[in-house]
């Protein structure tokens, strides 16, 4: 097959289709059997329902692993202390500190984390009406991903339980925060730094001003069984033919993401809520300075001062091939037969309900995609929004 053909594949709607009728059928499937081991297995035997959920998990992201890996060919390029990688990354629980900046911010954390092989084991702090979400959401239910409602004194509460739980963990887990609430946007960065010359803090440029409630509250219950913050800092050029978004790489073109990560340890976190508060806001201004640098010579180093560390790349792995294999042969050709069936029937009945299961997939694909656009998100952090606000 000439590029041009590959090209015309990647581009097709009908393949789209059927990716989105696998992922969908698929993560039903795994959905169920995650509910059942939840009710039954979990209660009586906690370390074997979370050593059979990491392989649920991993069966879902893996196809979404593949679009960026494999489908759109893009590069994941690292710039962290090597000798720290090798040593403690993917070895260790570990509380990860990240921009929310992009669309597909968090696909690239699964990319990275596939590469170290804890895909299955990826938590985060997520509001909680995406838990009622089939497929991603209903996963995250089952896998005790930290869903909150932005009302502090309800969420200090969830945050205390569900860290517990997930700092003892059987296998090395990485719990992700987005501390900015929201994902960047001019309207947003110009009201955080509104807040920030009102309260007389350093302005960010790059950034939102980080929420440090929750952030403060989810460290007690890591003293002692959490080992390390990792510092991360994810950054596209901005002269890059391709925007990072979903579409993107649904219709296979190439992205090239740039992660700065840095080990800290816990115990060098400050114990006061004024000094970890601080804290937090010198990550996120050391954050701003390599993004600035990064943007305007294309090196995070040049002009930050931050110590450089020598980039490199970890091969993408093949695992993700065989999952969507896997669930295209299980999944999606027998309810293609099923809907080639119903379409040539020749009854007006049983074709509109063929037309009608395609066009809900497409919808359903449709709103899934919309769900991670940037313009799409929620007012948090707008001037004006009530819930910033409150957590201001």
């Amino acid at each position: 097959m000439d590029l041009s053909n590959l090209e015309l594949l990647k581009r097709s709607r009908i393949v789209h289709l059927c990716m989105g009728i696998a992922f969908f059928t698929s993560g039903v499937i795994v959905n169920s059997i995650q509910c059942l081991l939840y009710l039954t297995l979990r209660p009586f035997n906690k370390v074997l329902y979370r050593k059979i959920n990491w392989y649920l998990c991993c069966t879902i992201y893996s196809q979404l692993v593949f679009l960026g890996d494999w489908w759109s060919n893009s590069r994941i390029i690292f710039y962290v202390d090597r000798a720290d990688f090798d040593k403690y990354y993917g070895k260790e629980h570990a509380y990860c500190v990240m921009n929310h900046t992009y669309e597909i911010d968090w696909l690239i954390g699964w990319m990275i984390a596939d590469r170290i092989h804890l895909l299955g084991n990826c938590k985060a702090y997520a509001k909680k009406v995406i838990q009622y979400v089939p497929v991603l959401g209903w996963a995250w239910k089952c896998s005790e991903f930290v869903f909150l409602e932005r009302n502090f004194d309800k969420d200090k509460e969830v945050i205390h339980k569900q860290i517990t739980e997930l700092s003892d963990h059987p296998d090395p887990m990485w719990l992700l925060m987005f501390p900015e609430g929201t994902r960047f946007t001019k309207k947003k960065l110009e009201a955080s730094q509104e807040f920030a010359i009102k309260n007389n803090l350093p302005e960010l440029n790059h950034h939102l001003m980080p929420r440090s409630r929750g952030f403060i509250a989810s460290l007690p219950p890591m003293k002692g069984k959490v080992p390390a913050l990792y510092q991360i800092e994810l950054a596209f050029k901005e002269d890059a033919p391709s925007k990072p978004t979903i579409t993107t790489m649904l219709f296979g073109q190439h992205l090239e993401a740039h992660i700065y990560m840095k080990r800290i340890l816990m115990e060098n976190i400050p114990d006061g809520k004024v000094e970890q508060e601080k804290f937090l806001r010198d990550l996120f201004v050391e954050k701003d300075k390599l993004k600035d640098s990064f943007l305007k010579t294309g090196d995070f180093f040049a002009t930050s001062g931050v110590q450089r560390v020598e980039p490199f790349e970890i091969p993408r792995r093949f695992h993700s091939i065989f999952h969507v294999i896997f669930w295209q042969l299980v999944a999606m050709l027998p309810i293609a037969h099923y809907l080639l069936m119903l379409l040539l029937s020749g009854e007006v009945l049983y074709f509109s309900i063929g037309a009608s299961i395609i066009g809900a997939f497409f919808i359903l694909m449709k709103k899934t995609i919309g769900m991670t656009e940037i313009k799409k998100g929620s007012s948090y952090g707008s001037s004006g929004s009530a819930e910033a606000k409150k957590a201001q």
